[in-house]
C-alpha cells in the first residue's frame, strides 16, 4: 500500500505541538528542555523559546550582566551540512556593521549542539504587528521602508568590513524586529545571506582575475529565503545580487501596507489601491511587476529616493472601521486555541501544463512551503490561499466554502473568532480572502476548515495493517448553541452535496459515512477531519450543536463514529464539512482593486 502525500492537505505552516504524536511531542519537549538546560548551564537566565522554523529553534535569555542575548540551535536530526550552515550564518554576521542589525556575541559548539549567540533587538517582529495591527498605516509603511532601504545601501557598499557586497536573501516580516518606542526596526536571521556574485549593475563581482575564470560565477551561491516574499530571480537559482533583496524589501513592505502574508496578491490588489503616496505607490508596483527591466528601475528609484521619500510629512489619517465582506462572528473564549488550517479542491488553482521548474531543487524550506503546495499557480491562485493561511494565524474556529462560476464568486462562511481585540485584522485578512478570490477566473470549488488543534484526538496502531485502538473516556467536543429558530432544511449546506472530495485519498468505513448522514439531518455547524498514518490517526473536529432539542441524539452519533474507527483501512485524509446554512455571499469578478492614494495635503483630509 503507497503512501498517500498528506503533505498537500495542511497549508504547511509550522505544525502546532497538539498535531505531533504523543512520541514526536515528548521527543520535542525533552529536546527543547534540553537547550534551556544547556544554556542554564552556561550561565544564562529567564530562558524562553521565541522561535521555530525548518532548521531549528531560538530561545532568548539574560545574562549575568543584564544583556539580552538570543541563541539559535540547529535540529539534531538535520544532515550534517545543512547543521553546519550555523556556523557560516554567524561567519556572515560577523561582517555585518551596522546600527540595525544585532551584532554577533559567539559561536560555540556544546556536546556536539551548534549554538549562535546574538545580541537581541528589542520589540516585536513585524508579522506579528501585521497579525495584531491589520494594515499599517501608509505613515508607519514609509517610515519602514526609509529604514529598510538605508540598510540595504550599506549591504551593497564594497567598502565595508567584509568588502564586497552581501545579499541577506530571507528579507520578510518576520525578520524585521520593529520596537514601537523609536518606530525602529532590526533586521535578523541571516541563514540565507551570502557574499553576491553580481553587484546591483549585474556586473561580474570577484576578488581576482582566476575567480572570474573559474566555474563558481557560473553556478549560483544563492540560497532559498521564504518563497513567499522573495523574487523570481533568486527563487529560480539565479546568481546572487543585492537586486534580491529589493525585491524581499518590496514584498514585505506590500504585505505590511496590505495586511497578507506573501507578495502573491500584488496584480489583485496593487500597491496602489493601499492608501500609500502615489510616488511610493507605484514605486511598489514597479517593484513586484513581472517585467525584469521595470522591476530594475523601481528598485534604483527605492534605492535612490527613499531617503527623499521618508522625508515626506505625513500623519496617521482617521480610518473607519473596515466592514466584513462576508459573515465574521466574535465568541469570547477563555479557551487557548491553536488554529489549524485544513484545505482541500485545490488542484483546479493550478495551471494546466506548467512546467514544474523547482522538482531539482533539495531544499527543506521549499519542501515545506510550496512544491507540494502553490507550484503551477498563477500569483493571484498564490496570494488565494496564503490568505486563507493566514485566517488560520487568528484565534478562530469554523469554515468556508468559496464556489466559482462563470458569472462570479460564490461563498460560504462560518468564522468565529475567539479574541474580540483583534477583529479589525481579522477583517482586514478575511476581506483580502475575498478580494482575491474576486479576481481568480476560472470554475471549481476551495474547502477549507479551521479547527482547534489542542481538540485533535491521536489513536495509535502497532503497524499498518493492525486497527487502532480508541483509549477510554476518549470523545469528539462539541458546543450548544440555541438558535432563535431553525432554519429551512433547503438552506442547509450539506456535506455532501459536492461529492467525495477529489483530493482525498482516505475512504471512510461503511459505518461512519452512516454515522455522519445521520448527522446531517441534525442542525449543527462544524467539520471532521481523518488523518490516517501508518502507525497514527489524527482525527480534527469542531462541532457546534444547533439545536439543543437532539442533543442526545448528536452525543449518540459522535460517539458511533468513534467506535468505528478501528474499521478505518488506507493511508490518507478524508474530511466533511457543514455550514449553518445558506447564507451565501455572491460577489462579481473583479480583477484589480481601484486607485486610492495618500492625499497630498493629509491636514485638510484629516
Amino acid at each position: 500500500m503507497s503512501q498517500a502525500p498528506l503533505q498537500q492537505f495542511y497549508i504547511p505552516e509550522e505544525q502546532s505541538i497538539y498535531l505531533l504524536s504523543h512520541d514526536d511531542a515528548r521527543k520535542l519537549k525533552e529536546w527543547v528542555a534540553l537547550c534551556q538546560a544547556q544554556l542554564s548551564q552556561l550561565g544564562y537566565r529567564n530562558i524562553e523559546l521565541i522561535g521555530k522554523g525548518a532548521y531549528g529553534f531560538v530561545f532568548a535569555g539574560i545574562t549575568a550582566r543584564d544583556e539580552e542575548y538570543v541563541f539559535k540551535f540547529t535540529r539534531v536530526n538535520l544532515p550534517l551540512h545543512l547543521q553546519d550552515r550555523l556556523e557560516e550564518e554567524a561567519f556572515m554576521l560577523e561582517q555585518v556593521d551596522h546600527p540595525r542589525v544585532p551584532k554577533l556575541i559567539a559561536y560555540q559548539r556544546v556536546r556536539n549542539q551548534s549554538i549562535l549567540v546574538m545580541e537581541r533587538a528589542p520589540g516585536l517582529n513585524l508579522e506579528v504587528v501585521s497579525l495584531r495591527e491589520g494594515r499599517l498605516s501608509p505613515r508607519l509603511v514609509v517610515h519602514i521602508a526609509g529604514q529598510l532601504a538605508d540598510i540595504l545601501r550599506s549591504l551593497r557598499r564594497e567598502a565595508g568590513p567584509a568588502g564586497r557586497p552581501m545579499v541577506h536573501g530571507d528579507i520578510k516580516p518576520s525578520n524585521l524586529v520593529f520596537d514601537a518606542r523609536g518606530e525602529s526596526i532590526a533586521l535578523i536571521d541571516w541563514g540565507s545571506s551570502v557574499f553576491a556574485q553580481l553587484d546591483a549593475s549585474q556586473q561580474f563581482l570577484a576578488a581576482n582575475v582566476m575567480e572570474l575564470m573559474s566555474d563558481n560565477l557560473q553556478q549560483t551561491n544563492a540560497r532559498l529565503g521564504d518563497v513567499y516574499f522573495i523574487g523570481e530571480e533568486q527563487l529560480n537559482g539565479a546568481l546572487s545580487s543585492p537586486r534580491f533583496d529589493e525585491q524581499g524589501a518590496a514584498g514585505t513592505l506590500y504585505a505590511l501596507a496590505s495586511a497578507q502574508s506573501c507578495r502573491f496578491g500584488h496584480r489583485a490588489i496593487p500597491a496602489t489601491s493601499l492608501g500609500l503616496p502615489m510616488e511610493f505607490a507605484r514605486m511598489l508596483d514597479g517593484m513586484l511587476d513581472s517585467d525584469p527591466r521595470v522591476r530594475l528601475r523601481a528598485g534604483d528609484h527605492f534605492i535612490r529616493e527613499m531617503p527623499r521619500l521618508a522625508r515626506l510629512v505625513m500623519i496617521d489619517l482617521p480610518e473607519p472601521p473596515e466592514a466584513a465582506l462576508v459573515p465574521t462572528w466574535v465568541r469570547p473564549s477563555d479557551r487557548d486555541i491553536d488554529t489549524v488550517v485544513y484545505s482541500s479542491r485545490k488542484a483546479f488553482l493550478r495551471e494546466e501544463g506548467v512546467r514544474e521548474t523547482l522538482n531539482d531543487v533539495n531544499d527543506v524550506q521549499l519542501d515545506r512551503y510550496y512544491k507540494n503546495f502553490m507550484q503551477g499557480m498563477g500569483e493571484t491562485e498564490k496570494a488565494f490561499l496564503a490568505a486563507v493561511s493566514r485566517l488560520g494565524k487568528y484565534p478562530v474556529v469554523g469554515g468556508l466554502a468559496v464556489r466559482w462560476e462563470a458569472e462570479g464568486v460564490y461563498i460560504d462562511t462560518s468564522l468565529n473568532l475567539h479574541d474580540p481585540e483583534l477583529k479589525p485584522a481579522f477583517v482586514a485578512a478575511v476581506n483580502n480572502m475575498v478580494n482575491l478570490a474576486r479576481a481568480i477566473y476560472r470554475q471549481g470549488i476551495f474547502k477549507s476548515c479551521l479547527f482547534n488543534a489542542r481538540d485533535t484526538l491521536h489513536l495509535d496502531r502497532e503497524g499498518p495493517d493492525s486497527p487502532f485502538v480508541i483509549e477510554p473516556g476518549m470523545a469528539l467536543r462539541y458546543e450548544v448553541s440555541a438558535m432563535p429558530e431553525l432554519e429551512d432544511r433547503s438552506r442547509l449546506h450539506s456535506y455532501f452535496e459536492d461529492g467525495p472530495d477529489p483530493e482525498e485519498f482516505l475512504v471512510l468505513p461503511e459505518a461512519i459515512i452512516t454515522s455522519l448522514e445521520a448527522l446531517n439531518e441534525i442542525h449543527h455547524t462544524g467539520m471532521i477531519i481523518f488523518e490516517s498514518l501508518p502507525q497514527h490517526l489524527k482525527i480534527h473536529s469542531y462541532y457546534r450543536l444547533l439545536d439543543p432539542s437532539r442533543e442526545e441524539e448528536f452525543h449518540q452519533r459522535l460517539d458511533d463514529i468513534l467506535s468505528a474507527v478501528d474499521l478505518i483501512e488506507g493511508l490518507g485524509v478524508s474530511g466533511f464539512m457543514k455550514m449553518p446554512y445558506k447564507d451565501t455571499r455572491f460577489f462579481a469578478h473583479v480583477e484589480r482593486q481601484p486607485e486610492r492614494y495618500y492625499p497630498r495635503n493629509p491636514r485638510e483630509a484629516s
